[in-house]
């Protein structure tokens, strides 16, 4: 059997993070979106990849500021739903990749689920406060 690598560098296109997309989709279950420096990404959800030319607001503002945003977008494929998104970096610091998924603490209800602990929805609400940050 062959083996072969998988990198990512700021040129990487669709095709070559396609994989890395998917299996963090696969272990989540959520929407993915990718893309690199240079190059448009992918957009997965649902065990597909709906869009192989894929950028977003989120994700270009991560590669320009090279840290890590949970925020609901305005513009986009995901307006109005709670994302967050991180830099991939390279070995000296520099964002060559971004990633986002859909924030699934910022889209539960807390106050239903937690309706009988009102003490632990304040605390949970106010680091969640805290993290995201809307434009």
């Amino acid at each position: 059997m062959k083996y072969t690598n998988i990198q990512i560098s700021t040129d990487s296109d669709a095709d070559e993070i396609a994989s890395f997309a998917m299996a963090i989709h696969e272990l989540l279950g959520l929407p993915v979106t990718m893309r690199t420096l240079n190059k448009k990404g992918v957009r997965i959800e649902k065990g597909k990849i709906l869009d192989n030319n894929y950028t977003g607001p989120v994700l270009e503002q991560v590669l320009k500021e090279n840290k890590v945003i949970r925020t609901i977008p305005t513009t986009g494929k995901y307006t109005g739903i709670p994302v967050i998104v991180a830099p991939i970096r390279n070995k000296e610091g520099y964002g060559i990749a971004a990633i986002g998924v859909v924030d699934v603490v910022g889209t539960v209800d807390l106050g239903l689920i937690f309706g009988d602990y009102p003490e632990v929805v304040k605390q949970v609400q106010e680091c969640v406060r805290a993290r995201v940050t809307v434009p």
